[in-house]
């Protein structure tokens, strides 16, 4: 992990720049040198707020509907649906 650090101006003329530094590691933004924000990739944010990732959650993103899910065929005869009770 690598820890990037830009000024807010810096920031604003590169924001992309700074998207994806976050990828590999938190970016602290400056304000009059002093650390005032900082970015993190979603999937950082998410472990440091214990937030778990859901299907749900996967598929209402942006792209959601290029995500593959291919579960596992289930074996065996379900007709009798009485053995389930």
């Amino acid at each position: 992990m690598s820890i990037t650090t830009m000024s807010s101006r810096e920031f604003n003329q590169d924001s992309s720049g700074a998207k994806k530094a976050s990828k590999k590691g938190p970016v602290f933004i400056t304000d009059r040198g002093r650390p005032a924000h900082v970015l993190l990739s979603i999937e950082e944010y998410q472990k440091l707020a214990g937030q778990h990732t859901n299907i749900v959650d996967l598929l209402a993103m942006a792209g959601g509907d290029k995500i593959e899910f291919n579960p596992p065929k289930i074996k065996g005869d379900f007709a009798n649906t009485s053995e389930l009770l």
